[in-house]
């Protein structure tokens, strides 16, 4: 267990723990394409290309499209997340630390999850870079006309991760913030987990701080399908008693990464 359990003993501290705040799941889980259950190191996410109609002669052969299959393979990474809890200890604490620790270790993974994500996101060479002012109302529809040009844009599949930076910056957006434009949708009324807005979902959280750049924050707009997440078999737990330490070891484990599946479907949005 951790070496500063003393601090939480209840001759010191009130009957409550109050855990560090902290983000509690994996917020860019659900907003890309994800394999679940993979069996063995690696796993493949097909990319297909775009088949072309032609003509042909009356009773002439039909043209083949011939549409491309490229493999994209993604190794699969193991992570941990475990203390020890002291079987005398379990006396002196008035709370369930067993609990505590496997919330904690779950929570760690599942950021973890976000941070690989991010990191694909942040590979990308399609930018908007005007990192001189906010996330402004021109960005945005730069990046929506990229990826319209692109044949990527879809309603309800479109994603934006973003900072709480830029989330300050949308609200002073008219489109995003009047009544007039999004009716109940308005962004203080409803709470701040995810908003839609011109077919896109928005997603605000901390994430985006892990790949900034000096003063440059980044926000990215993506197709859910140009990212994929392998993943073996997900999040577990398990509690082990250690008879020569007289104490439990609990642990958290999990094994997956992300992977770009294709570039095309990712706009990097710099700004302050």
């Amino acid at each position: 267990m951790s070496t500063s359990v003393n601090s939480s003993f209840v001759a010191q501290y009130e009957r409550e723990v109050h855990e560090v705040f902290q983000r509690k799941g994996a917020k860019l889980f659900n907003t890309i394409r994800r394999k679940p259950n993979v069996q063995g190191s690696t796993t493949t996410f097909q990319k297909i290309g775009k088949g072309v109609a032609t003509t042909k002669s009356r009773h002439g052969l039909i043209t083949p499209m011939n549409q491309s299959h490229t493999p994209i393979t993604v190794t699969l990474q193991d992570f941990y997340a475990g203390d020890w809890f002291d079987r005398l200890d379990e006396a002196k604490l008035n709370h369930d630390e067993r609990r505590v620790i496997v919330n904690g270790g779950v929570w760690a993974l599942a950021r973890k999850v976000d941070n690989q994500i991010v990191t694909q996101l942040d590979a990308t060479t399609n930018t908007e870079a005007h990192a001189s002012t906010g996330l402004t109302r021109a960005k945005i529809l730069s990046s929506v006309e990229t990826l319209g040009d692109n044949d990527v844009f879809e309603e309800g599949r479109m994603w934006v991760t973003l900072g709480w930076n830029a989330w300050n910056d949308l609200l002073t957006i008219s489109e995003f913030a009047d009544a007039d434009f999004v009716g109940g949708m308005l962004p203080w009324l409803d709470g701040t987990e995810a908003k839609r807005w011109m077919g896109i979902t928005w997603v605000p959280s901390s994430v985006t701080n892990d790949v900034k750049s000096g003063s440059t924050f980044k926000s990215f707009m993506y197709h859910e399908d140009t990212v994929g997440y392998g993943q073996a078999p997900g999040i577990s737990s398990d509690i082990t008693w250690h008879g020569d330490r007289a104490a439990w070891f609990i642990n958290n484990a999990m094994s997956g990464n992300a992977v770009v599946i294709d570039d095309n479907g990712i706009i990097e949005i710099q700004h302050q």
